[in-house]
C-alpha cells in the first residue's frame, strides 16, 4: 500500500449500509448450513434435550417434518444422529449393522417423503450403538481397536449407504477407516455417495451436550484420547487430513468449530479441498448461555460466529442454529 492518511482513510467504505454490503468481502447463505437432528424411537415424540436448549430428539415422523422446513428456508443438507435404545446397545454395536435401524429407518422416511430436495448426511461410528460409549469395538482393557472396529464401520457405512444416505461421515477417528469405506462403497455400486471425514476432530471438552443427546454420556468408560486428537497439536491435524483425502475423502470436517478456527484455515490453504467446521454442541450451548445471562444478543451471535467459519475459509458449517440462522438470513 503507498497512500497514507489522510488520501487513505478506510472508514470510508463503512460510513453507510449500502456501502458496507457492496464491500463485504465474505458472505453467509443458507447454502453454507447443515442441520445437525436427533432421532429417537416412537411416533409425534420431541423430547427437548436439557443441555441444549431449544434442541429435541424428534421421532422419524417428526425428523420429517423438520426436514420440510429445512427445505423451505434453502438448508441443503440434514446430518442425522441416533439417540439408540438401552437395550439395543450392545459391547459390538451390533445393531449399527441392522437394516431396520432408526438411523436407517429416519434416511427411508426423509427419502420417501422429500426425494432429491435435500441432502442427508450420515454419521458413522459405534459410539451411539456400543454399551461402554466408546466408538470402536473394546479389548478386554478397555483399548479401542483400530482394524476390527474399521471392518465395522465398513458395514455401518454400506448399512446407510443401501437405506439412501448422500453424504457418509465417518467420526470415529480409526487410521484407514476412508480407505475401506471408498473401497467397499466403490465395490457395492455406491459410486456417488460421498464421505466428508471428521479428518481433525479433537479430544475435545466441547462434546458434552451431544453426549446428553445421543444417551452416551453416563455410558462412556474412560476417554476417547487414544483415537481422537490431542488439542496441543495442528501439524498432526495436516497429516490426518492428507492421508483421508488420499484414501479418497471428497471433503473433510474440523471438529469442533470456533476454538479451532487455526486448523480449518490452515487445512483450506493447504490443500484447497472443501472444508467443513462442526459447531459443536457444547458451542451452541455457550451461545444459549449467554443470550439466557443477558450477556449477548442471539441473532448477532449467531450470524457472527459463521461469519467466522466462512470468514476462515469453510465450505459450510454444521450448527444446530441452522434453521434459526437461515430464517434470519431470509429477512
Amino acid at each position: 500500500m503507498t497512500a497514507s492518511f489522510p488520501q487513505a482513510r478506510l472508514r470510508r467504505t463503512r460510513a453507510t449500509a449500502w456501502s458496507r454490503a457492496l464491500h463485504r468481502e465474505v458472505l453467509v447463505t443458507p447454502a453454507d448450513l447443515i442441520w445437525p437432528l436427533f432421532v429417537t424411537e416412537g411416533r409425534g415424540v420431541e423430547d427437548p434435550i436439557a443441555s441444549l436448549p431449544g434442541v429435541s430428539r424428534w421421532s422419524v415422523d417428526g425428523i420429517v417434518a423438520q426436514a420440510k422446513q429445512a427445505i423451505a428456508v434453502g438448508i441443503p443438507c440434514l446430518a442425522l444422529f441416533p439417540n439408540t435404545q438401552p437395550e439395543r446397545r450392545s459391547p459390538d454395536g451390533a445393531e449399527a449393522l441392522n437394516p431396520d435401524n432408526l438411523m436407517c429407518r429416519a434416511i427411508r422416511a426423509i427419502r420417501d417423503a422429500c426425494g432429491d430436495d435435500i441432502g442427508i448426511l450420515t454419521d458413522v461410528a459405534l459410539d451411539p450403538y456400543t454399551s461402554h460409549g466408546q466408538d470402536g469395538l473394546i479389548d478386554d482393557a478397555g483399548y479401542v481397536l483400530n482394524d476390527a472396529t474399521v471392518e465395522a464401520l465398513v458395514g455401518q457405512s454400506l448399512n446407510q449407504a443401501a437405506a439412501g444416505a448422500d453424504i457418509i461421515a465417518p467420526s470415529d477417528m480409526m487410521d484407514g477407516r476412508i480407505g475401506a469405506i471408498r473401497d467397499a462403497l466403490e465395490g457395492e455400486g455406491y459410486a456417488n455417495v460421498q464421505i466428508m471425514a471428521y479428518a481433525a476432530k479433537y479430544a475435545s471438552a466441547f462434546y458434552g451436550p451431544f453426549r446428553d443427546a445421543v444417551g452416551s454420556r453416563g455410558l462412556l468408560k474412560g476417554d476417547k484420547k487414544t483415537y481422537q486428537m490431542d488439542p496441543a497439536n495442528a501439524e498432526e491435524a495436516l497429516r490426518e487430513v492428507e492421508l483421508d483425502l488420499a484414501e479418497g475423502a471428497d471433503s473433510v470436517m474440523v471438529k469442533p468449530g470456533l476454538p479451532y478456527l487455526d486448523i480449518a484455515f490452515r487445512v483450506k490453504q493447504a490443500f484447497g479441498v472443501p472444508v467443513f467446521a462442526y459447531q459443536v454442541s457444547g458451542e451452541y450451548a455457550m451461545i444459549e448461555a449467554a443470550v439466557a445471562a443477558g450477556a449477548g444478543e442471539r441473532d448477532a451471535l449467531v450470524l457472527e460466529t459463521l461469519l467466522a467459519f466462512k470468514r476462515a475459509g469453510c465450505s459450510g458449517v454444521l450448527t444446530y442454529h441452522a434453521l434459526h440462522a437461515a430464517r434470519l438470513l431470509h429477512g
